[in-house]
């Protein structure tokens, strides 16, 4: 077998090692290992094992990656989202479909210092479900936006996501975050429509709740000042070049623990619980890295990325229907794998076909992450439905009923970044230059 040929033998058996259970970082390990031995030696494919599990492992830039996680464990251990959504209540509750509503402004203000979509999901399921039962609200409508908007967190910065896509394209974290900005809130802002086009259309779904004076409303907005300035302190931190996305997660995380302990949120045993949730997230997205960097080098060896490039490029097609062929691969590929997981094993193959098409890498990462958005609540690997029906013990067919019409939102935003890249570049290319 000459190189191409093991190295298409290598991905299938990749996905055959997924499909009996075993992990996929330590499937692409091995099967990159193998191959890689396979190709140049075994003494070179054991120098490659040892060499890249160190580099990942020990690399400083990955520290990034357990800190926007920590900021996010303990805002969500501390209780922040009961508190912003409780804020978001205040102004929208007395309209129809007004505390769906509430759960999209407070899951979009949450997800400025939290980057993980099922903690989001979860949190809510918590907070926002049993609220809008006391408010006979449909449980389709309930839990769907539960499970949806906990997508948001794929765009909205922090996100681990981007942070994990700028690592394996090389491309800038901050302004990665910088471009995700305007589709989250774009995406955000679609939800709220269609709840509010539903809750009008079937007002039974989303009854109204009770109106809050004006005093009770701004008594709510403090909580939501600081999170925002927090958000603003990071994120400007890093567009200024006052921190390095390494620095400014360690800053958001240390005033996300000072405003916790100072409001006495947060006390010892949930600062150890929100340490060990982000070391078990970090540890799993710092092994798929792993794992994706040996695969690639034995990919390399192989050829693949560079004749796909090559062959993709020559297609006798629009270069956009391409790129609507590739979004299609990693939607496919991530409802049977998870999705970040997918991205960590594809990017690797596709980034180099975007490069020679000549699409912005920036742009094509906010792709990816709207179809890693739809993967993380389509079946049959739904994360974020899993996370919602084991906390509120709802049935998966009435969970996807509600979850369905939100899908309408992010494939809207995808349309419409397809047909007008500057959405999401116009804010890293004035802000970053």
């Amino acid at each position: 077998m000459n190189e191409v040929a093991i190295g298409i033998t290598g991905l299938a058996v990749v996905l055959l090692l997924f499909l009996t259970g075993i992990e996929l970082a330590f499937a692409m390990s091995l099967v990159g290992f193998v191959g890689f031995s396979v190709i140049v030696s075994w003494k070179a494919g054991l120098n490659l094992l040892a060499k890249d599990f160190f580099d990942v492992l020990s690399s400083y830039g990955f520290t990034v990656i357990p800190l926007f996680v920590l900021m996010g464990q303990i805002a969500f251990n501390a209780g922040i989202a009961k508190r912003l959504y409780a804020a978001a209540y205040k102004f929208v509750g007395h309209i129809p479909g007004g505390l769906a509503m509430a759960t999209v402004v407070g899951a979009t203000a949450f997800k400025a210092i939290c980057g993980s979509s099922p903690a989001t999901a979860a949190t809510f399921a918590s907070v926002a479900v049993p609220e809008m039962d006391a408010y006979n609200y449909d449980k389709k409508l309930s839990t769907g936006i539960v499970a949806t908007v906990g997508t948001l967190g794929v765009l909205i910065p922090p996100s681990v996501t981007l942070i994990v896509f700028g690592i394996i394209t090389e491309q800038s974290i901050g302004k990665l975050f910088l471009a995700g900005l305007v589709p989250g809130l774009m995406v955000a802002m679609f939800f709220i429509v269609i709840i509010y086009v539903w809750c009008k259309i079937n007002p039974a779904l989303g009854p109204k709740g009770e109106r809050s004076t004006w005093s009770e409303r701004f008594k709510s907005l403090p909580e939501v000042l600081w999170i925002l300035v927090i958000f603003l302190m990071v994120i400007g931190g890093m567009m200024q070049g006052f921190f390095t996305p390494t620095e400014a997660g360690s800053v958001g995380t240390f005033c996300v623990l000072v405003l916790s302990i100072a409001k006495r949120d947060l006390n010892f045993r949930g600062y150890i619980k929100s340490v060990a949730e982000s070391l078990r997230t970090a540890c799993m997205v710092l092994m798929l890295i792993a794992g994706s960097v040996i695969l690639g080098h034995f990919l390399a060896v192989t050829k693949i990325p560079m004749i796909a490039a090559d062959w993709v490029a020559a297609l006798p097609f629009n270069r956009y229907i391409i790129m609507v062929i590739i979004s299609l691969i990693y939607l496919i590929g991530g409802s049977f794998i998870d999705d970040l997981a997918f991205m960590v094993l594809a990017t690797p193959i596709f980034y180099p076909v975007i490069v020679k098409l000549g699409f912005d890498p920036i742009w094509f990462g906010m792709i990816i992450s709207l179809t890693v958005m739809v993967g993380v609540v389509i079946p049959p690997v739904a994360i974020n439905v899993f996370v919602v029906k084991n906390i509120t013990k709802v049935p998966f067919n009435i969970i996807y009923s509600g979850v369905y019409p939100f899908l309408l939102s992010l494939l809207f935003c995808a349309m419409l970044l397809f047909l007008f890249p500057s959405l999401c570049t116009f804010l890293p290319n004035a802000l970053m230059r």
